[in-house]
């Protein structure tokens, strides 16, 4: 089954000023970038990754204006680098509307041969590096009395693979994360919600992953085919838009797959 058309912007985040870690080349991260900025955001994106960010914030710059684009590197495991983005986002747009917290870092590994060294930088990255973002947004929408923050986690939060006790750990744990905080943000008027992807596409994954993975993973899926990037990032677009008013410490599943 081939995947839908792609669906033009709507104006559905007009000014707002979003931040997005892990934003840079063809996943979910500049996917959000792209789709936030269609629907008439500006946008801050990051990557640890200083080559790759540099070159689609210049393509993003070109297509959608300098006033629009800004970038800065960051490392999601330094609490200093965290606090510069946000201190960036701040100076730049005059205050941060949405936080988009997709940074992450898989793998594969069976738990008897796992070090902890690969245990500790799945945690740090893709569970701790969402705490850091996460509390350095609330301290600035908290001050505002508004804010939204979106989590990727993903299904296998949910769903036991073999080799991937550290990611499904942390990613479980993101989802625990966004219910709780959101408990918390609520007085702020700040809303924090999770998008839970199964399989989105993009040339990484592709490194990273076997084809027969791939090609099982992908017949699990309902529609039989894997997710566009840009899907999942009309999800987490959604959140973030005032569609959602009232849904806050919800993980979104944009998969068929619950287990």
């Amino acid at each position: 089954m081939t995947p839908p058309p792609y669906v033009p912007g709507h104006g559905l985040l007009k000014d707002r000023a979003v931040v997005i870690t892990a934003a840079a080349g063809a996943g979910i991260g500049g996917a959000v970038a792209r789709r936030c900025l269609e629907e008439g955001a500006r946008v801050l994106i990051s990557d640890a990754h200083e080559r790759r960010l540099a070159a689609s914030a210049q393509e993003l710059e070109k297509e959608f204006g300098a006033d629009r684009v800004a970038s800065l590197p960051c490392d999601v495991t330094d609490e200093e680098q965290v606090q510069a983005l946000y201190a960036l986002g701040v100076e730049r747009f005059g205050r941060i509307d949405v936080a988009v917290n997709n940074a992450g870092l898989g793998g594969t590994a069976d738990l008897v041969d796992m070090t902890d060294d690969q245990w500790g930088r799945v945690l740090d990255i893709t569970l701790n590096g969402t705490m850091r973002c996460t509390r350095a947004a609330l301290r600035i929408m908290r001050d505002q009395g508004a804010g939204v923050i979106v989590n990727n986690a993903s299904v296998i939060g949910w769903r036991a693979q073999k080799g991937q006790s550290h990611y499904a750990a942390a990613k479980a744990g993101v989802m625990a994360l966004t219910r709780c905080s959101a408990l918390e943000a609520a007085e702020f008027g700040v809303r924090i919600n999770a998008v839970s992807p199964s399989l989105a596409m993009h040339p990484h994954l592709v490194k990273v992953t076997s084809e027969e993975l791939l090609d099982e993973l992908t017949r699990r899926e309902a529609f039989g085919r894997y997710a566009e990037p840009w899907e999942v990032a009309n999800v987490i677009v959604f959140l973030a838009s005032d569609y959602s008013s009232y849904m806050t410490g919800e993980v979104v599943s944009v998969s068929s797959q619950h287990a």
